[in-house]
């Protein structure tokens, strides 16, 4: 990876700052602290854009290499329960008594590395950075025989947790037709630049995690599409081409802050690319970061966050998906252009998939209930996720605000209408409740 130097000087940071803490401890070894865990889900968001992975597939790889990291912590900590009989299918996994000194943090990320890299198309690059966090384990002072017995647990729990992914049935999408939009009024159907087909039609077909299925929290019907002018549909319409005046500068900003479009592309006249963005999940993990942090807590319950939230969005992904193409709702750039304006252009690209629910809604108000949970409903924080991606931070005063702000986003963005935001917030909500009270 290109960011090698900065990795090792970031891992050794990392280890140092709870070497400090440990300087009255005699004989005893470093331990890694619970910012780790971030940079891990940083590193997978690094291939994800790189393999251009969808939204649902992210939540889908984030949420098996969280629950093998948290399976370790539970395995060690009787203050943290197992799975097992909590998420569908979940396996009894035993602790094998032939492991022994093993260091419980290490184990852990490296369970989350090990699942990344085999499940992950290119999940390979991530035995860099496995090899990166090792070294510098060497550098300050865990013993080789700790090192050894800490991957080894890894390898066994990540293989485990394997197995049960691979039963999910999302291996099984391959086999289904190829999905072929509606050739009906009112229907989505591909949008420009790219003309991408259709993303995951099939994702309501794979095991959820703790819901009872794909459609326990349907949403309300949307609003019946008709292309007559004195309907509730074209209300809606002209709600998003506001007489074909460009939204303000504030609306564009929240709009591209949380664009999070792994399919965005650049289209010069001559060649089209592929912009660097990460998915929403991977937005509202780096969220869950920050909050662990600012709230100082420590490995064990950094670990459990991550996966309550990453379990959450697995869920809420299976549960809208489910909602986008049973509805199969038409995107606003294509009915603007087709009853009102045929040169309108959203701020946003739109997604290469169905409009209703909003995607961003359902997955943010899940997100912003669970670590509501954890952190209360008055838990103010400064979001620097996509600096790194060129975009300035925000500052909200609760993950509820920020749920709210991503949701009405797409509607400044223009690739989404407004009752698939609203719906989409009561959908996630309620995804999120669950997954609380279940877990």
């Amino acid at each position: 990876m290109k960011r090698t130097i900065y990795n090792t000087i970031y891992l050794i940071s990392i280890l140092m700052i709870e070497l400090t803490g440990c300087t009255s401890r005699t004989n005893k070894e470093p331990v890694l602290t619970a910012a780790v865990i971030g940079q891990v889900t940083t590193e997978m968001t690094e291939v994800m854009i790189h393999d251009i992975t969808n939204p649902p597939l992210a939540a889908r790889f984030f949420s098996y290499a969280c629950l093998a990291g948290y399976e370790i912590v539970a395995q060690n900590d009787s203050s943290f329960k197992t799975m097992h009989g909590v998420l569908k299918e979940y396996p009894d996994l035993k602790k094998s008594d032939t492991i022994q000194g093993y260091d419980v943090p290490l184990s852990a990320v490296l369970a989350m590395l090990e699942t990344a890299q085999k499940m992950q198309p290119t999940g390979k690059q991530l035995a860099v950075y496995e090899q990166h966090l090792l070294d510098s384990c060497r550098r300050l002072g865990y013993e080789e025989d700790r090192i050894y017995n800490s991957l080894r647990y890894a390898k066994a729990i990540s293989k485990k947790i394997l197995v049960w992914a691979k039963a999910d049935g999302y291996n099984k999408i391959s086999n289904f037709p190829r999905y072929t939009p509606l050739d009906k009024e009112g229907c989505w159907y591909p949008t420009p630049p790219g003309f991408l087909p259709a993303v995951e039609p099939y994702f309501n077909t794979v095991r959820t995690m703790a819901l009872d299925s794909c459609s326990q929290f349907m949403a309300p019907p949307p609003t019946p599409f008709s292309s007559g002018k004195k309907t509730a549909f074209y209300k809606l319409l002209l709600q998003n081409y506001n007489d074909g005046k460009p939204v303000s500068e504030d609306q564009r900003v929240i709009a591209a802050f949380w664009d999070c479009n792994p399919f965005a592309i650049q289209d010069d006249g001559h060649l089209i690319m592929s912009k660097k963005k990460i998915s929403p999940g991977a937005h509202w993990l780096g969220i869950t970061g920050i909050a662990c942090e600012k709230a100082g807590k420590r490995f064990e319950e950094t670990m459990q966050i991550y996966t309550w939230v990453s379990v959450g969005l697995m869920d809420a992904f299976i549960c809208c998906w489910d909602e986008k193409y049973r509805s199969n709702r038409i995107r606003p750039e294509t009915a603007i252009r087709k009853y009102i304006d045929p040169k309108w252009t959203p701020v946003l690209q739109t997604p290469p998939f169905p409009e209703y629910l909003s995607g961003h809604s359902v997955i943010s108000a899940c997100s912003a209930t669970i670590l509501s949970h954890f952190f209360g409903n008055n838990f103010a924080y400064t979001d620097s996720v996509e600096v790194a991606y060129g975009l300035p931070p925000r500052s909200f005063t609760s993950f509820n605000q920020a749920a709210q702000e991503a949701a009405v986003s797409r509607f400044y963005g223009g690739i989404h209408f407004m009752d698939a935001i609203e719906n989409g917030l009561l959908v996630g909500n309620k995804v999120g409740g669950w997954v609380v009270g279940k877990m």
